[in-house]
């Protein structure tokens, strides 16, 4: 799928309307507070290890030289649900290219990502498969900090520098950052 083609899929709601020379409108952003937090500095590295929900050793150095999307998700989030089903598609066209995308689950429960994984199973076709990780499993260990929103997408370039952090739902522009570092 062509660029502009997934993006007008993604304005569309993600039915698969393709609408001509639409134009995105611009997101309004919110007035600063008053007494804005101190940022929280990215860490120069970022890291990523442990086992897929299958038991596959996952480990984000071995996607040195790709653009990765790491989104972190909870199994009953709706908004994370959505996103991960264009981050499907993203993943099923693009993946011959130098992209992977890698989810982390953040439910407590072991129980509520084996049914999202049979879910997933039974209804995503081969292709839109990457590897999803429970970051509650024994051995798992990653330097994102905190994740205080669901779902937060972490877009990084080839060398695993950060061009994108999303708490919440992927934004028109994230697209555009992500496309742009597969090349």
């Amino acid at each position: 799928m062509k660029r502009r083609d997934f993006l007008h899929t993604v304005a569309a709601g993600g039915m698969g309307l393709m609408l001509p020379g639409l134009v995105l409108a611009q997101d309004k952003k919110a007035p600063a507070p008053a007494a804005a937090a101190k940022p929280v500095k990215p860490p120069t590295e970022y890291t990523l290890k442990g086992f897929d929900v299958y038991g596959k050793a996952i480990n984000l150095q071995d996607y040195r030289g790709k653009a990765v999307l790491v989104s972190f998700f909870t199994a009953e989030c709706i908004p994370c649900t959505n996103d991960l089903r264009l981050m499907r598609e993203f993943f099923g066209a693009n993946r011959s290219r130098n992209y992977v995308n890698i989810a982390v689950n953040m439910d407590a429960d072991r129980q509520a990502i084996a049914e999202y994984m049979d879910l997933v199973k039974k209804t995503i076709p081969a292709e839109q498969h990457f590897p999803i990780a429970w970051r509650n499993a024994k051995g798992h260990s990653d330097n994102f900090g905190a994740i205080t929103s669901e779902p937060t997408h972490f877009v990084l370039d080839k060398a695993h520098q950060l061009v994108t952090r999303r708490n919440g739902v992927f934004k028109a522009g994230d697209w555009d950052d992500l496309w742009t570092n597969l090349e």
